[in-house]
């Protein structure tokens, strides 16, 4: 049962142990990941095998959480209840003004041609009482298809979301990774109608990640783009599967992190705008985390004709990590969300504000669940 889990990360948080509670999409079993000491593990080189909590700027730390203890269970009807389908309301307009002087200069640079896009973002402060756990029921209840998370250490701090976007996932040498751009509402019935706006800056994000990819992997090839929904909004996405060479992942997770999803391209130009310009640490914000390199078995043979070789089973390592997008850190008496959107040169400042206040959505229903 989840309860266990649950009155386990509880007893962590009172006794400042870390640990991180997390769902996979569209599955109904929590796992727990509760590490016994208060060490700070920094990865070195993306060989190491734990839970990995990776910030936006690689030049700062990534952290691990060592798996001492794996818990899981799965969850019932009990658990989020209370959910405010309306969000709570909250007065922004001290910070629209600056937001959107951002957006107005960072499409001077794109049509000055010093960067073709760049992901701006924001966070927003809001007054919180109510307890974690709590919260996270109802985050896990209103996000089925997300991948749900609570994590936490007591030298790092707490973060919470619910990410629809995979970075990369292994399988061995086989990897899969996805192009997720362009956000609308989920309107009951109604497929969404992409702007070219829209679908320009989704095919950027998609050709980056081939171009990045294309020296560090041995193959890679791309599927249909396809409308995907995340809650209550939707999204465009484009997944691509491949190949890379023996203990060539972490060159791997390098070109990948980050994409022009989460900081723009050309990528180092893009990146030093945000970081000269957002005017604060975006932390662990458009990061990214999850299982990396634990040990999965898995049947050699399943011909039924050869079941005296059934017994023989290979040990694999497997990863899957998200991107760290519609979540939120969790700070004394309030909780920082974060919220952020794709510029090009096609971008207009008043939308791009209301696209990041209907992300803000997705944390916002979790907090006015009361």
């Amino acid at each position: 049962m989840a309860q266990e889990l649950f009155d386990r990360a509880a007893m962590c948080l009172k006794e400042q142990q870390p640990f991180v509670l997390y769902r996979k999409p569209n599955t109904t079993e929590l796992i727990g990941v509760f590490q016994q000491t208060d060490e700070v593990h920094i990865v070195q080189d993306f060989t190491e095998s734990g839970f990995i909590f990776a910030p936006f700027d690689l030049n700062s730390n990534a952290i691990l959480l060592k798996m001492d203890t794996v818990l899981k269970g799965t969850l019932d009807s009990f658990y989020g209840e209370g959910l405010n389908t309306d969000s709570i309301i909250i007065d922004e307009s001290h910070d629209k003004p600056r937001y959107l002087d951002l957006i107005t200069k960072a499409i001077d640079q794109i049509n000055e041609g010093h960067i073709n896009k760049v992901v701006l973002s924001r966070k927003i402060e809001v007054t919180n009482h109510e307890d974690d756990l709590e919260i996270y029921k109802r985050l896990l209840s209103a996000y089925q298809k997300a991948f749900c998370y609570l994590w936490y250490h007591p030298k790092v701090g707490a973060w919470m979301g619910a990410t629809p976007e995979i970075l990369v996932k292994t399988n061995g040498s086989q990897f899969t990774t996805m192009s997720l751009a362009g956000t609308k509402s989920f309107i009951d019935l109604e497929e969404p109608n992409w702007s070219e706006k829209e679908l320009h800056e989704q095919q950027l994000v998609t050709d980056y990640i081939l171009d990045a990819l294309k020296d560090e992997v041995v193959s890679i090839k791309s599927s249909q783009r396809e409308s995907v929904r995340a809650g209550q909004l939707w999204h465009l996405r484009t997944e691509m599967k491949g190949t890379f060479a023996p203990n060539k992942f972490g060159s791997v997770l390098k070109a990948l992190h980050p994409t022009p999803a989460v900081c723009g391209a050309p990528l180092l130009e893009a990146k030093d705008f945000i970081l000269n310009n957002e005017m604060y640490d975006r932390s662990f914000y458009t990061g990214f985390l999850g299982e990396l390199n634990v040990k999965s078995e898995l049947a050699r043979n399943r011909n039924r004709k050869n079941q005296e070789n059934s017994a023989y089973r290979s040990v694999m390592k497997t990863s899957e990590l998200f991107v760290n997008l519609r979540c939120m850190q969790l700070l004394k008496d309030k909780v920082a969300i974060y919220v952020g959107g794709g510029i090009t040169g096609e971008s207009i400042p008043e939308s791009e504000w209301q696209e990041t206040a209907l992300k803000s959505n997705t944390m916002l229903r979790v907090l006015g669940g009361k």
